[in-house]
């Protein structure tokens, strides 16, 4: 009985540590925001807000940022609306190839990002479209779409066919059985999808570099910068960021907490 009773309190004390080391030096990002001193190492100089106004004053940041939510918000929605139709079409349907069609729909998450970036790059040249941000919307959704294929497949193999099945006997079309019978269903997986593929997205760097012009996204801004050290700037934008995340994380909660 001791002995079961040490192993959960080692597993009590891995986890902690676990835990710390993933969030400790997020702590230290926002610490270091307010910090009234450039120099980004401890002791304290003291509270400022300082750093704040210098990146929302910064041009070139404001606009690789703009520029990173453009592309993770069009790449989430053309990664949503393609892989949703996909997965319910290997669902429902058996056709010639269609194992082979899965797997490949999964490869692009299991190869490493600068393989997909220099991939994409030769063969984007080949068909014409430049180096853009809209190359960099299509090279994301393509390397994301697995995501939500393999969440939203996973999530239709729990859903009752017999609802589906009633939903026809009574009259409705396909598209009103998808609405009012499927999409309920599934909409949780499909948010779940969403989000990771947005945060994927934004913080994406290997394919970004390869397939980006002139118009950078903020990872490449703050790569570049990363030369002269992390200057408070680079906190200050962080913890932004992980405020307005933690802010979508609550309001996904209560959106599926609603919905239920």
């Amino acid at each position: 009985m001791r002995s079961l009773l040490w192993w959960q309190q080692a597993l009590v004390g891995v986890s902690l540590l676990v835990l710390a080391f993933l969030y400790v030096p997020i702590s230290l990002l926002i610490l270091f925001s307010f910090n009234d001193s450039p120099v980004t190492s401890f002791p304290l100089a003291g509270f400022t807000w300082r750093w704040y106004s210098a990146a929302l004053a910064n041009g070139q940041m404001l606009t690789a940022l703009q520029n990173s939510l453009i592309v993770a918000v069009c790449a989430t929605i053309v990664s949503v609306v393609i892989g949703v139709a996909a997965a319910i079409a290997l669902d429902r349907y058996d056709f010639l190839g269609k194992r082979l069609f899965q797997n490949v729909i999964l490869l692009p998450l299991s190869l490493p990002g600068l393989v997909t970036g220099i991939a994409m790059l030769n063969f984007y040249k080949q068909i014409g479209i430049p180096q853009s941000l809209t190359a960099v919307v299509i090279g994301h959704s393509t390397a994301l779409l697995g995501i939500v294929v393999s969440q939203v497949m996973a999530r239709l193999a729990k859903v009752n066919r017999r609802m589906l099945e009633a939903s026809a006997d009574l009259g409705a079309k396909p598209l009103e059985t998808f609405w009012r019978v499927t999409l309920p269903q599934i909409r949780t997986s499909i948010i779940g999808a969403a989000l990771l593929c947005f945060t994927l997205s934004f913080d994406e760097i290997p394919v970004t570099y390869f397939l980006t012009g002139r118009d950078v996204t903020l990872p490449i801004y703050i790569y570049s910068t990363l030369r002269r050290g992390i200057t408070p700037e680079i906190n200050a934008i962080g913890s932004i960021i992980v405020a307005a995340s933690l802010l979508l994380v609550i309001a996904s909660v209560k959106l599926l907490r609603n919905s239920k």
